[in-house]
């Protein structure tokens, strides 16, 4: 399925009018409707933002690239979520310990040792702890 596909029977929903094109009080219906309340002057913001032929208005392959952004945006905010778990004090990184702890708390025990081994498949860098960056590739793998 293509990415336009993807949101095909909504932008139609949302299209009222049926002119092909989401306006930006269409979008501003549309947001709402899956709880994202915009004013009237973000949605005018957001439609010439990603208009690409710059009619005023979005069209399908206008609104799958917002929407794409969008799913893109809370994906990286929900790895966010999960690399805060893993790190140790805020510090930014993922020790062998702090490792270690978390897999105990999700039930998963496992030695220092072993810990080590996981760091050090995706520890980029060889410093022995993992970045948000290197947790990133981890999780994608």
């Amino acid at each position: 399925m293509g990415k336009t596909q993807k949101y095909e029977r909504e932008f139609k929903h949302f299209d009222e009018n049926g002119d092909g094109e989401i306006s930006a009080w269409e979008l501003k219906q549309w947001l709402a409707a899956v709880g994202r309340e915009l004013t009237e002057e973000e949605a005018e913001a957001a439609v010439e933002l990603m208009d690409a032929d710059g009619d005023g208005k979005l069209g399908l392959e206008d609104v799958a690239r917002l929407m794409e952004e969008e799913e893109d945006d809370q994906a990286e905010e929900d790895l966010r979520e999960a690399f805060k778990m893993y790190e140790m004090d805020g510090s930014g990184m993922i020790t062998d310990k702090s490792l270690m702890r978390m897999l105990c708390r999700l039930g998963q025990f496992a030695t220092i040792d072993t810990c080590k081994l996981m760091i050090a498949r995706f520890d980029i860098n060889g410093d022995g702890v993992l970045t948000f960056d290197e947790f990133r590739i981890m999780m994608m793998s």
